[in-house]
């Protein structure tokens, strides 16, 4: 039986009886030194503050998010400065100065020279209506171009009779040009209010004051005769061959059209058809003479049945002629 052998202190035998090398000692087998003791108790120390501080630990993570330090990076700064400027602006002296020279700089800026409109170009018109467009617009001359609304002077240009459309510019050297488009008179209608000159749309140009103004226009009369300027022009055109027999066409009833010509004879015709009708009366004038004859009023208002009414007179001949007859 082999005798035991000696080991020193960290050594071993493994299974075939060698020599195993040294071990380490643990840590609770090295003496308790100064620095050693005054190391663990810094780490039981952390590790309780470690556990107790949460809070502390939420906000570190709160602050290490981007968007949590951008907006204390800007909001910060913005709110010092929201702060520095409704301090200095509770003062209403202070206030006061600060709006009278944002004023002052922008008079200055817009009353510029380049910026200032010292002329006013108007179309060739009548003296009258120069006069009436100069009132219209109202200026004030010179004045800023930054003042001046456009689209507002323009519709108030419109606002005019006789203006169809208007267009205002802003010219070099300061010049405000005016351009308009003249509304044309097409035709002549008593209303109630007296004679008008109307446009092809019906639209009033202006007032004349007796029918020798505009006597080569082709006059219309009553209610509603101005809605429906467009078939006039047809019924009139339809009626040339006629002549100066024409003297204008009368609205009835706001529905139909009389034709009215010299020696008091009228053409009735219908709503519908119009047209038709009267191109009917005037074949019946060139083959038969028939407006030519003492005839009062043709009446077409049924194409179907025509009516002729003659003059009393006319009737007293018939009646003279039918008498002798009998006899």
């Amino acid at each position: 039986m082999a005798s035991p052998v000696a080991l020193n202190a960290g050594e071993g035998l493994d299974l075939d009886g060698a020599h195993l090398p040294p071990v380490a000692p643990f840590a609770s087998d090295l003496p308790l030194t100064p620095a050693r003791k005054q190391r663990l108790a810094s780490l039981r120390w952390g590790a309780a503050r470690s556990g107790t501080s949460r809070l502390g630990y939420r906000l570190q993570r709160i602050w290490l998010t981007p968007v949590y330090r951008a907006a204390l990076k800007l909001g910060t700064p913005i709110l010092a400065v929201a702060l520095a400027a409704g301090a200095f602006f509770s003062d209403e002296v202070r206030r006061s100065a600060v709006l009278e020279a944002v004023e002052t700089t922008r008079t200055a800026f817009i009353e510029r020279p380049e910026f200032m409109v010292t002329d006013l170009k108007l179309p060739e018109v009548t003296p009258e209506l120069e006069v009436a467009l100069t009132e219209k617009l109202d200026l004030s001359l010179p004045q800023s171009s930054f003042l001046l609304d456009l689209d507002a002077l323009r519709l108030r240009v419109e606002e005019l009779d006789w203006v169809r459309a208007a267009d205002l510019r802003l010219m070099a050297e300061g010049v405000l040009s005016v351009t308009i488009t003249e509304r044309v008179p097409a035709i002549l209608w008593r209303s109630g209010e007296g004679l008008e000159l109307l446009d092809t749309e019906g639209v009033r140009v202006a007032f004349v004051t007796h029918r020798g103004a505009r006597a080569d226009l082709p006059l219309i009369a009553g209610l509603g005769a101005d809605g429906h300027v467009a078939e006039a022009m047809e019924l009139l055109d339809a009626a040339s061959p006629l002549g100066e027999r024409v003297r204008g066409l009368v609205r009835v009833g706001e529905r139909r059209w009389d034709v009215v010509l010299d020696r008091d004879q009228r053409i009735k015709l219908p709503e519908r058809g119009a047209l038709a009708a009267l191109e009917r009366v005037i074949a019946l004038e060139h083959a038969q003479d028939l407006l030519a004859r003492d005839l009062i009023i043709a009446d077409m208002r049924n194409p179907t049945r025509p009516v002729l009414q003659i003059s009393a007179g006319a009737m007293d001949t018939l009646r003279d002629i039918r008498s002798q007859t009998r006899e």
